[in-house]
Parts: C-alpha cells; structure tokens; sequence
C-alpha cells in the first residue's frame, strides 16, 4: 500500500481535503471498484462520485477492497437536480449511503442549482441537517455560479466548504475562483483536462507538449500541475492503472512564470459542460 501522495486543503469548516482525486464520472460499478481499489493503493485518499453516476456501489466496493480504513479514504457524493427539495434530498442521501456501504460521505454535495426549479436552497437545508447529524461531515455544492452562492449564503446564513466546477485551461474561472476564496470556499475542478479535448493538438495541446517536454512530463500532467498551482482541488477521471498513477505523480515539480503565461493564452471561456443556469 502507497502511502498518500496528494496534499490535503483546509476546509472552513475545519475538515482536511485531498487536493487531487480520482472521479469516476461515466464509470460503470465493476469499472469504478476497480479503478478506486487501484487508485487507493496507489496513493489516492479522494474519490469523487455522485448519484447520477450509477456506481456508488462500486465506489463503495472498491474503498473496502482497498483495505484502508474508512477514516482514511475521503468519500464525496452529489444529489441529482431531479431530487432538489428537502424530503427528497434526505431520501436520495440515504439511498446513495445504502449503495456505498457506509454510514457517512465525507463531503455531501448538491449537483446541480436547477435554478429554473427554485429548490436549492431547500436542498441546501436537508445537507445542513445532514451536517448537523454528522451523517455528512462537510457539505458543498457543484456547478453554483457567484449569485447563486450569494443567495445560498444569504438565506442560509451557511456558506458551502467546497464549490465544484468545470475548470480547465479554456475555462479558468477567475471569477468563480476569486468569490470562493472571498468567501472561505473551496474551489474543485471537474473535467480538468476538458475531457481530454484540451489536449487535441488542434485546441491547445501543442503548446502544453512543449512545455511537457520542458519538465520531461505529459501534457496532461502540466494541465493538473497548473491546477494544483491555482490553489483548488482538482478530480481527474481515468480507469486505466497507467494513467490513474501519472495524474497524481504531479507533485514533484513546479511550472514557472514563463509555463503559467503560456498556459493562459489558452483561455477562451469555451464549456465542455452545460452552463449551470441551463440545467433544468
């Protein structure tokens, strides 16, 4: 068993965070008990999933096949928009602890705001009172642009420890990034290598090879790099064991000014995903 590799982010509400993980969006159970078993034993302590995802019991599987201790592996899972609204919440939280097998998720998350459907901040109310339980030991949100944070905040008087976004060279998300820090959040990035488009020698992959073959590392390991030097969280999604051990073997180097500017010419505001005010 590899000891932990990442380093771990302070939490406002106290709690301690890995700064990288492993996601499994897109990964079926069998897929996903696997490729945490493997994750974990190869010095990963964050796993990132979520309802929609279909495999929270493979999540689960592979955390006890791991054989670390529970306490030790941070486990994060999301309520789909669908089942925004209080009751619902505490229903959907409930059935995702029955599929992972535990009696508790590190970090409990609304996927989405929905805002169309004006049930967030309803939502937000069951995860405070799955807080206050300790079924949920820190509760953020995902895909929240700055006013909905501000409303969130405002009505609640509770302001999210984590604030999940697509974040990646196109989309740096300066702003979402500043408010959070303004604010104690934490900033974590979803689709940090734009599910692998940021790559593509046509989109901006040329220039992260060269300044890969500068450090002698991979082009999406100075995509993760630039993530860790920003300062936020950051869950790349892989099930193959290669590439699982080359996302988080970034911790052994530094880009310099010279790497961060040519990085940022990248910037377009260009979405992988769907902008959050248009999921409904």
């Amino acid at each position: 068993m590899v000891d932990a590799l990442s380093p771990t982010l302070l939490l406002d509400d106290g709690r301690r965070i890995p700064q990288l993980g492993l996601g499994v969006y897109k990964t079926t159970d069998a897929e996903a008990a696997d490729a945490v078993d493997f994750a974990l034993r190869n010095g990963y302590r964050l796993i990132d999933t979520a309802a929609m995802y279909l495999n929270e019991k493979g999540v689960g599987e592979g955390v006890r096949r791991s054989g670390l201790p529970r306490d030790d592996v941070f486990v994060t899972t999301k309520v789909w928009f669908t089942e925004n609204g209080y009751d619902s919440t505490l229903r959907s939280f409930d059935e995702s602890l029955e599929r992972l097998g535990t009696d508790y998720v590190d970090l409990y998350m609304i996927h989405w705001p929905a805002p169309a459907n004006d049930r967030y901040v309803d939502t937000w109310r069951a995860l405070e009172k799955l807080a206050a339980e300790g079924r949920a030991r820190s509760i953020g949100v995902a895909n929240f642009h700055t006013k909905h944070l501000d409303r969130l905040i405002a009505e609640t008087g509770t302001t999210p420890a984590v604030n999940q976004v697509e974040l990646h060279p196109w989309l740096p998300q300066a702003e979402v990034r500043a408010y959070d820090a303004a604010h104690g959040i934490l900033t974590q990035a979803w689709s940090p290598l734009a599910r692998g488009h940021v790559l593509d020698p046509a989109h901006g992959g040329d220039v992260l090879a060269g300044v890969a073959r500068k450090h002698d590392k991979s082009p999406a390991q100075i995509v993760l790099r630039w993530h860790v030097q920003l300062g936020v969280s950051v869950i790349p999604k892989s099930v193959t064991p290669q590439r699982i051990r080359e996302n988080i073997d970034v911790f052994d180097f530094a880009l310099d000014a010279d790497d961060l500017e040519v990085i940022a010419s990248l910037a377009t505001g260009e979405r992988t995903g769907v902008d959050p005010d248009d999921r409904n």
